[in-house]
């Protein structure tokens, strides 16, 4: 995170602090302290994690289940320096992946480089084209950024905003920006949408399976990230990665009725 001094010109401000979390500074890092300081189930593992797979909605509907997979980083603050930050293009129908033109991200916890590295890089494999239109009022990328500032503290991100793409356009992007130990892969991700919880429960398991299995064939009905998530699972085959299953729940569950709700899921991966 660098200093409120940097030009304002190019900065992407937050367009959800206030909707989707806390929009004073004060407010948002003690939700996040009560977030990620909720008890959980001890990791399965002691690996570092690769990549994450956490949900988008406001805070008080999937923050927890997003939380239980962040908590999953304590201790990596020091080492994770670099994020590749993936999530569905909700406002701008388009085609392919666009990353930003500017250069930081910020929330009301601070601002976030961009990677100019990795971006360049992208774009001149010709896997990734450069657009501020769908990131202009995007939220699936904006509320994880909170999460990460206060998980990991000093890193730069790339925001890859997926339009209508075959997973396989994503599994060669992340390939081209995997890193090592010091880049982490978040992709964004609600799971099923406005069913009654008891079909969503069903729902959304048979999506667990499919996503514990590695498959690469999740629909748009599934998960509204549902290209990021094949993608990554894609490139999880390949590197014979685990994936674990973090938190699972519906809006029944956290703050909503339960006639019409979503599903969230969280999820990790790392070397077996």
């Amino acid at each position: 995170m660098l200093s409120s001094t940097t030009p304002k010109s190019r900065v992407r401000l937050p367009v959800v602090a206030g909707l989707f979390y806390p929009k004073d500074a004060d407010g948002l890092r003690k939700t996040l302290r009560a977030l990620l300081a909720a008890p959980g189930a001890p990791p399965a593992t002691a690996s570092p994690l690769k990549a994450l797979v956490v949900p988008h909605a406001g805070y008080a509907y999937s923050g927890a289940v997003a939380a239980a997979a962040y908590r999953r980083l304590e201790g990596a603050a020091g080492a994770i320096r670099h994020v590749v930050l993936i999530g569905p293009s909700h406002r701008v129908r388009m085609r392919g992946l666009a990353m930003p033109s500017c250069d930081f991200f910020a929330t009301p916890c601070g601002e976030v480089p961009i990677d100019d590295a990795a971006r360049r890089h992208l774009r001149e494999l010709g896997l990734a084209g450069i657009s501020d239109a769908p990131h202009a009022a995007e939220h699936s990328l904006e509320v994880q950024l909170p999460f990460l500032q206060t998980v990991l503290k000093d890193f730069d991100v790339l925001p890859i905003a997926v339009g209508q793409v075959p997973g396989g356009l994503v599994a060669r992007a992340l390939e081209a920006v995997w890193g090592g130990r010091d880049t982490l892969v978040v992709v964004s991700s609600d799971l099923s949408h406005y069913h009654t919880h008891s079909e969503a429960v069903e729902l959304d398991g048979m999506t667990t399976r499919s996503i514990l299995a590695r498959r690469s064939d999740l629909s748009d009905e599934q998960a509204c990230g549902a290209e990021g998530i094949n993608g990554l699972m894609e490139v999880a085959r390949a590197k014979a990665l685990n994936v674990e299953l973090v938190d699972q729940r519906t809006s029944a569950e956290t703050a909503g009725d339960n006639s019409r709700v979503v599903g969230y899921g969280s999820y990790v991966l790392f070397d077996g």
